[in-house]
């Protein structure tokens, strides 16, 4: 199917509603570093018209929720998508249609221009000031959970000589080729976001785990209709994936690695990797007074003893490459 094919229309559920958008619907929430989101005032006509909501639409046939909500917001707000860096997603799932919101920072200041009929405004409104509005229902429902998500930092720190070890496949024999090859493996899932499940709020290293690919967002009925009212939100466990800052130490000779991951900051330890990994952890809980969730790949458990003392979560190996599509 073209994936440039538009989708525009209604699916019915079961109970009779109508939802936009054939192949579902996503929306971009942007957050600029004075805490303000951009919101669009809807033109009266449309569905729900005169509340304040998020720029989106209707996704085209093959397009995914991220290139929906950035294709949208450009049309209808004119967000440069060059100035955004994602932050999470998060997916309502009905079965037969979903709504996705992409959440961003922006990098960068620009002025949204009202560029269709749709909004009657576009405004930067503060964060503490976005529930006094006439929200979209829809949206006035997920607030609540994705507010507190706004300022939340993800860091993952990897363990790269210990994830290539946990796997006998011969990669001692070409350490710098196996490293590049696992490093643009790891660009890949920078680019493409990992399950929110790679985080477990104070997690130890035997008992966290990374549960590949999307995490289930199925809804009953009861959730489509309260949807379409504009009451439902995204089901508990929401965000449903994530794109953490992401570091790759490697040691010894790994460290001739080559100099393009993109989304991905590599670390040539100076001297032990365990060592470098440690410094990264403390650098980043030391970086501002709220403390970024950090989260460490690896298998060594005095390494693991080290960075939860200074409160990373950790997460094996096996499950890392499970998530990041390297199994």
């Amino acid at each position: 199917m073209n994936t440039q094919e538009p989708a525009d229309g209604w699916v019915e559920a079961p109970d009779g509603r109508r939802f936009w958008g054939r192949a579902g619907a996503a929306g971009l929430l942007v957050v600029d570093p004075d805490d303000r989101v951009l919101l669009q005032h809807r033109a009266d006509w449309s569905h729900f018209g005169g509340t304040w909501g998020l720029p989106g639409g209707a996704r085209h046939h093959g397009e995914s929720a991220v290139e929906g909500a950035l294709r949208e917001s450009g049309e209808e707000a004119a967000v440069p998508r060059d100035a955004l860096r994602l932050l999470f997603a998060a997916e309502l799932d009905l079965g037969f249609w979903s709504y996705t919101t992409v959440v961003a920072r922006a990098e960068r200041s620009f002025e949204p221009v009202v560029s269709d009929a749709e909004s009657i405004a576009l405004g930067w409104v503060p964060a503490d000031e976005v529930s006094g509005l006439p929200l979209h229902p829809g949206f006035a429902a997920s607030w609540p959970r994705l507010r507190p998500e706004l300022g939340s930092e993800v860091h993952v720190v990897v363990d790269v000589a210990n994830v290539l070890g946990s796997r006998p496949d011969g990669w001692w024999r070409d350490r710098v080729g196996a490293t590049n090859r696992f490093l643009d493996a790891l660009s890949r899932g920078a680019r493409d976001g990992v399950a929110e499940s790679l985080v477990s709020p104070g997690g130890r290293g035997d008992d966290t785990q990374v549960v590949a690919g999307r995490a289930d967002r199925s809804a009953s009925p009861t959730d489509a209709a309260a949807f379409a009212a504009g009451s439902a939100a995204e089901p508990p466990g929401a965000p449903t994936w994530r794109w953490p800052e992401t570091t790759a130490v490697v040691e010894g000779e790994a460290r001739a690695v080559g100099d393009t991951f993109p989304g991905l900051t590599v670390d040539r330890a100076e001297a032990d990797g365990d060592s470098a990994i440690v410094a990264r952890v403390r650098g980043l809980r030391d970086v501002s007074g709220v403390a970024p969730r950090v989260v460490v790949v690896t298998a060594d458990r005095g390494l693991t003893d080290r960075v939860a003392a200074l409160g990373a979560a950790v997460v094996r190996p096996g499950a890392f490459r499970h998530a990041v599509g390297l199994d």
